[in-house]
């Protein structure tokens, strides 16, 4: 007698591995590439892992992709006019899925991400910058129809009782 298929799925596992790999690279394990960036005159290293940056950004992707074997296990890789705290934030977000960034810094993801190939990170920036632009636009609209009902109240006649002669 033939048995069924069982799907055997974990929700757990894809944030595991990932919480994993983002530990792996804060302690500096098992990281063969060091991606060094520079904006005006301030640099920093990240040690990282090839197979994450490659698998979340497609310039990455390219780039590992048309090494020469005679590089070596480990790479190194230079981003030139990219801010230090801007491609932390983008290894936090690809080893994470998730950042927290100022609300001025959002438009500089977004770029970094398009600048990297980096779809996921692209589409959430794009997301959040949407609903920025509601939440203002719904202020506005707020705002005009609170002006609007202020000048109907002021160009109504208020009622005052007639004083008796």
């Amino acid at each position: 007698m033939e048995s069924n298929p069982v799907l055997l799925e974990s929700k757990s596992s894809p944030i595991n591995l990932l919480n994993e790999m983002q530990q792996l690279r804060l302690l500096g394990h098992l990281c063969d590439v060091t991606v060094s960036v520079e904006y005006q005159g301030v640099r920093a290293e990240f040690p990282a892992h090839k197979a994450v940056l490659a698998a979340t950004s497609k310039f990455f992707k390219e780039v590992f992709l048309n090494e020469k074997p005679v590089d070596g296990p480990h790479s190194n890789v230079f981003l030139n006019e990219v801010q230090v705290a801007d491609f932390a934030s983008f290894l936090e977000f690809v080893y994470t899925a998730r950042v927290e960034v100022e609300e001025d810094r959002v438009q500089r993801m977004l770029e970094i991400a398009e600048k990297l190939k980096c779809l996921d990170l692209s589409e959430t920036c794009f997301q959040l910058k949407k609903q920025m632009l509601e939440s203002v636009l719904l202020e506005l609209q707020n705002f005009s129809e609170s002006q609007n009902s202020e000048e109907e109240s002021a160009a109504r006649p208020s009622a005052v009782p007639a004083a008796k002669a």
